[in-house]
């Protein structure tokens, strides 16, 4: 089901800061840097390898990631894995007895469709699936 590791969410206070601590310190370019109304957040992406790292500023501390930075501070949010049917993964998962946050997947960027699983399923962490069209 899981074709590869896509990306590593982390939550960060400011993006800014956090940006130049990648740029600088680890010498990483960002790849794509945007504001998502989807996630309510500001968000750059740091390609490592095959894998990137997401960092991600909540613009509204009433969203989800407001609320996770308000709680557990800065740090990992979730995992995605690259699937190749977000809507079919999350059919198999649910009847193998995984509890999904989305029933079915939505589109997030042009080219992509994601959904989540709930974490009290995946052993605490909260996983997105990821298809890119």
């Amino acid at each position: 089901m899981f074709e590869k590791l896509d990306h590593i969410g982390i939550a960060v206070k400011d993006l800014d800061q956090a940006m130049k601590l990648y740029r600088d310190a680890f010498g990483i370019e960002p790849g794509m840097v945007y504001e998502s109304s989807y996630t309510k957040a500001k968000i750059a992406f740091f390609p490592i390898g095959e894998v990137r790292i997401e960092l991600m500023q909540p613009v509204n501390p009433d969203s989800v990631l407001g609320k996770f930075l308000e709680k557990k501070g800065e740090g990992i949010q979730h995992i995605a894995y690259k699937v190749k049917d977000v809507d079919r993964s999350l059919t198999e998962l649910e009847e193998k007895g995984v509890q999904l946050i989305d029933k079915q997947s939505r589109k997030v960027r042009e080219n992509e469709r994601v959904a989540f699983l709930h974490p009290k399923s995946t052993n605490g962490v909260l996983i997105e699936l990821i298809q890119e069209d």
